[in-house]
Order: structure tokens, then sequence, then C-alpha cells
């Protein structure tokens, strides 16, 4: 293909704003079909106000909500794979079924730092 035949990519600010536009619509998009992500932002929604509630260094409050925004991307990196797999086909396949497994223990590992993160952070305060 001739390089004069490729469309030209937007930049500056237009092309932050279509970015903006594809991640809303893909976040809009998980929430709607993922059910998953809705019960872990659900999750996040009760948490964060405890982060704010309690008196905590500045450091230990964004230790924990980064604690919680790690599974909210987990989650939308697993969605991603798991549409991947599913468009490729609807046959079962032994890849598939890896991929998607990786992905789910992803996810799996990332709610279980967030709750160690939780315990360690919130323990010494309340024992």
């Amino acid at each position: 293909m001739n390089l004069k035949q490729v469309p030209k990519k937007y930049s500056g600010i237009r092309r932050i704003l279509f970015a903006f536009k594809y991640s809303y619509r893909g976040f809009v998009s998980c929430f709607q079909t993922e059910a998953a992500f809705r019960q872990e932002l659900a999750l996040m929604l009760v948490l964060m106000p405890i982060v704010y509630w309690i008196d905590l260094p500045l450091s230990h409050k964004a230790l924990l909500v980064m604690s919680l925004g790690l599974v909210v991307i987990v989650e939308l990196l697993n969605s991603a794979i798991e549409a991947c797999v599913d468009r490729i086909g609807s046959e079962y396949h032994a890849l598939s079924g890896k991929a998607k497994d990786i992905g789910s223990a992803a996810v799996l590992t990332s709610l279980l730092m967030a709750f160690m993160c939780w315990v360690l952070l919130l323990y010494p305060r309340f024992s």
C-alpha cells in the first residue's frame, strides 16, 4: 500500500478526545456486559468512603485506593482477553481455555493483593 493512501492519524487534542471517546465506550461496554466488573465497581464504591473516613496517613490512603483501582484495571484487561477469545470461535480449544483461565487468575491475584493491602494497613489501626 502506498503511504499516501493511508489516512492521516489524528494528532494533538483531537487524538486525545478520540482516545477518551474509545476508552469511555470500552468502559461502558464492560459495565453493560460483565457482571464481575459491576460487582468490583460496587465493592469499590462501598470501600472508597472508608478510605476518607478513617484517619490514616495520605500514603496509606493512596495505597488503599490504588489497590482497588488495580482490581478494576485487571478486570478490564481480563474482559478484553475474553472478548478476543470469544471472537475467534465458540468451539472449545485448550489455548482459549488457558487464556481465559490465566486472565481469571490475574483478577483473583489482584483481589487477593487488594485484600492483603487493606488488612495490612487497617489491622494496626483497629487492633
